[in-house]
């Protein structure tokens, strides 16, 4: 190792520069933050825009919560305040700030108070923080202020210190996002003083404040709170700018610590001495191991002990890290100073002396690297058992490969043949070389110990045969003996070293295969869009990696039930079902290898996400022994985890629809029940009342009187039968029994049965024809088409005014007959120009309904689409008013939707 090895791989963080690089790009936020209200977070806001604008910065104010406090008023004054857009909600009009206006003015920088403010219902975000956003994007800066109580992250903390749930919180990354924090602190005394003085709020609420929320401990613990979250920002502010400027650290401005995991007794202590580190410091801390070439050689109780004890450190709270490389304490060097990492926790070295002679020792090396890192150097023991396990499992044990010495054999025979041929050209030196080829392809191909059993042989040979005396093992001349020795030392060394490639060609390989299959999986999972497709893929995957067979369970109605099998099997005897069902309901492996219910045939593992479980995998082959080795394991969970996650998105996809369909079916439902409320009732009272009144008062009503009385019932009965009719035909269309009987059709004597049937309800209105007589014929079923047109008349009349024009037209347009009904009315807004044609929907124009059941365009929409038509809605562009266009095929062939719909 060099002496600063740090400085020699030094080089900016890409990840950093683009950080850095994406700053550039939008507006710069700053926060000024608080522990409390009242701090002067407002105040220093405005001070610092006025130091801004006498720098001939443009600042505007977007909005400034004065609160009534004189101090903060006199600083408002001079700056330009762009008016706030009302915003009525509930009978009351609210201000909100008006981010369209600013974008508008487009300033260089935006006083906005109070981040974590809720936006009024209609606002474009429903949070002020989301108009920050889009202000920092169109590369305005920003100034605002926060309370540390609003973070997300702390709400449960500051629920706990205040006994006060805040509801108005904004989500750590906007903190996180901030290009500068200012903490505006002042001590609990000098606030509660302030408070008493009514400078936060009036004094009758300001004695309430002090008896609850301000307190002087609360005020202590959450003062701590804002202290220790703007140091969390500017440690990792400062660590972003020593990545992108590739600055050797660590700088010790932050405690951080970093724990080293590798394959010795005492992994997991070292990761909760870390944790304990970290919590005595309160500082953030991570887990890193370093995966070299020899990795490969462990057992696999020894990675099952590096996994396990990462997979502990992300459980206690620190990031796990996994490093290639092949120097382990330059390695943990290189991050710990990249990342400003100030503490390395690494295990007491238990190998002997003369080992570490020869190996080295990765704590000796971090001592003596010239770095200002603090090197923590910790026994294993601490309770921990250290020995190794007394068996291991069969599975995990290498064989001797003959095979492999076999060919080393062969390697040297194959070099004596052509160095016995070459040694007629070459000198006896240059021989050895054939020799060391041996060596490199049994390295190569086999290994270390093939390599080195290739290398002795070669020796022998290479002495025997070729340095004199010929065919004995003895060396006469001291030349030779020196060529000897140092041709044993090479092939020793490129066996090494030949071995360690191609164990790091083999590593890559196998993580390269492992990754791959993971990425394929991943990507049938995104694209999968059904559970079935989902539980097909992880079946199938887990069955191809891991060479077992797989069967999903999910649950279903209350219990367990396979899903999917690969290869395809559905069928469990009782003592798999027990496995399955203990394993869903304890959420813990059970089963074959299992602590619980081993006689089942297969392993059931749970099938779990951080939210919740979803299912159980069964997993068998025909090995003896555990079904998964600890590796297997590892790449199981792997699996598992991405299966999870997916099934648990097509569930909430689900539920999604299912909430999506049950609140139309609310909303159907209620207005259905408004419908029948008003256009049952309107009826049946106008009929009640008048019937009332005949019954009453017949002898003293005069003719007229009940002629008109009769005429009111009459109407009303007519009305009411046309709602029920509405009704039944929608129902019809809806379960698709509406009978279809489509006959050659000229379109006016549909149009003149129309207005005779509409004469009353048009007997206000002017209607004017202008069908020609020459239409083609059109294959349409003519009771159906009458309604139509009534319906649509009926409409025309409700929205047009009384003794407006509605004028009806036809005409031929190539293969189609188009008919149009054109009324003088206010016209269809633009948003419901889409939704005219839904069930119950209604236009509403200056706060006005008009009656009805939202039923009949809907009606008329079914009835001319069951005919093979077409409808659609449209303003007319010289005046106000609304048209509806029909339009229908002209030919003999029938409708395709001829018969029942």
């Amino acid at each position: 190792m060099s002496d600063d090895p740090i400085r020699e791989h030094s080089r900016p963080s890409p990840d950093a520069l683009l950080e850095s690089a994406q700053r550039e790009t939008r507006g710069h936020l700053k926060i000024f933050l608080g522990a409390a209200p009242g701090v002067g977070k407002t105040y220093e806001m405005l001070m610092s825009g006025r130091a801004q604008r006498a720098d001939g910065v443009d600042v505007v104010i977007g909005v400034v919560e004065t609160h009534g406090r004189a101090e903060t008023e006199a600083l408002v004054d001079g700056f330009e305040i762009v008016p706030r857009r009302t915003v009525p909600y509930r009978g009351h009009v609210l201000d909100e700030m008006d981010i369209d206006a600013i974008l508008a003015r487009k300033p260089a920088l935006v006083l906005v108070d109070e981040l974590a403010h809720t936006n009024a219902p209609g606002s474009r975000h429903p949070k002020r923080y989301l108009d920050v956003e889009e202000l920092l994007a169109n590369g305005i800066d920003v100034y605002s202020t926060l309370n540390i109580q609003h973070v997300e992250s702390l709400n449960d903390v500051v629920a706990q210190i205040t006994r006060i749930r805040v509801r108005e919180t904004v989500p750590d990354s906007i903190i996180d996002r901030a290009d500068d924090i200012e903490i505006i602190d002042i001590t609990p005394g000098d606030l509660i003083k302030r408070l008493n003085e009514g400078k936060v709020y009036l004094p009758k609420t300001a004695k309430r404040a002090t008896q609850n929320y301000f307190s002087p401990s609360n005020l202590t613990a959450l003062r701590e709170l804002a202290l220790r979250r703007t140091a969390q920002r500017v440690d990792d502010q400062l660590v972003t700018h020593m990545q992108a400027h590739a600055i050797t650290g660590p700088w010790s401005a932050g405690e951080r610590v970093l724990v080293c995991i590798n394959e010795r007794p005492g992994a997991t202590a070292l990761v909760r001495y870390g944790r304990r580190q970290a919590d005595r410091l309160r500082a953030p801390w991570a887990a890193v191991h370093v995966e070299t070439s020899k990795d490969a050689r462990l057992s696999e109780h020894q990675k099952d002990k590096i996994a396990s004890a990462l997979r502990l450190a992300e459980q206690l709270g620190a990031e796990a890290v996994t490093l290639p490389g092949e120097n382990v304490a330059q390695e943990i060097l290189t991050y710990a100073s990249t990342n400003n990492y100030t503490h390395v926790i690494v295990g007491m070295p238990t190998s002997p002396r003369w080992r570490e002679l020869f190996a080295g020792s990765v704590s000796h090396d971090l001592i003596r690297a010239k770095t200002d890192v603090s090197v923590h150097v910790i026994s294993p023991g601490n309770g921990e058992d250290t020995r190794r396990p007394a068996t291991v499992s069969a599975r995990s044990k290498k064989r001797p490969d003959v095979g492999h010495y076999l060919w080393s054999t062969l390697y040297v025979a194959v070099a004596l043949g052509l160095g016995t041929a070459l040694s007629r050209f070459l000198d006896v030196r240059n021989i050895a070389l054939v020799f060391l080829m041996a060596v490199l392809a049994s390295a190569m191909g086999g290994g270390l110990w093939p390599a080195l059993f290739a290398s002795v042989l070669s020796a022998l040979a290479f002495n025997f045969f070729f340095l004199d005396p010929l065919y004995t093992l003895v060396i006469g001349d001291p030349e030779s003996v020196v060529a000897f020795a140092f041709f044993l030392v090479v092939a020793v060394i490129a066996s090494n070293l030949a071995s360690r490639v191609q164990r790091q060609a083999v590593t890559a390989r196998e993580r390269a295969k492992t990754t791959e299959g993971l990425y394929q999986f991943s990507k049938k999972l995104a694209g999968a869009g059904t559970l079935g497709d989902v539980l097909w893929a992880t079946v199938y995957q887990i069955a191809s990696m891991l060479h077992v067979r797989v069967v999903a369970l999910l649950p279903e109605n209350g219990r367990i039930a396979v899903q999917a099998g690969y290869p395809p099997d559905d069928t469990l005897d009782d003592a798999d079902i027990a496995a399955a069902h203990w394993a869903w309901e304890h959420d813990k492996p059970a089963g074959r290898g299992a602590d619980t219910l081993p006689g089942a045939k297969r392993l059931y593992l749970p099938l779990k996400t951080g939210r919740t479980q979803v299912g159980v995998i069964g997993l068998d082959n025909d090995k003896q022994g555990p079904v998964l080795t600890p590796a297997e394991q590892r790449l199981f969970d792997s699996l598992a985890d991405q299966a999870a996650l997916a099934i648990e998105r097509i569930q909430l996809v689900a539920d999604v629809d299912n909430a999506r369909l049950a609140a139309e079916a609310d909303k159907l439902r209620s207005a259905l029940l408004t419908s029948l409320s008003h256009d049952l009732k309107t009826p049946l009272a106008s009929i009640l009342g008048s019937a009332g009144a005949l019954r009453d008062y017949s002898t003293s009503l005069t003719d007229s009187g009940r002629v008109e009385l009769l005429t009111t019932i009459v109407e009303e009965a007519e009305r009411l039968n046309r709602f029920i009719a509405n009704l039944l035909d929608m129902t019809r269309l809806e379960s698709g029994a509406a009978a279809v009987s489509l006959t050659p059709l000229f379109i006016g004597d549909s149009v003149g049965s129309a207005l005779r049937r509409a004469e009353k309800i048009l007997a206000c209105h002017r209607v004017d024809l202008a069908v020609p007589p020459d239409l083609p014929m059109v294959r349409l079923d003519p009771v159906l088409f009458e309604q139509v047109l009534f319906n649509l008349l009926d409409n025309a009349r409700k929205y047009a005014p009384a003794g407006s024009l509605i004028l009806i037209r036809a005409w031929a347009e190539e293969d189609h007959v188009v008919l149009q009904i054109v009324d003088e009315g206010p016209g269809i807004p633009s948003d419901d120009l889409t939704r005219i044609f839904d069930s119950f929907h209604r236009v509403r124009k200056k706060d006005h309904v008009q009656a009805g059941t939202g039923l009949g365009l809907s009606i008329c929409k079914g009835f001319v689409e069951a005919m093979g038509g077409t409808i659609f809605a449209t303003n007319r562009a010289d005046r106000p008013g609304a048209i509806f266009t029909l339009r229908f095929s002209i030919g003999p062939e029938p409708s395709p939707m001829e018969g029942r719909i």
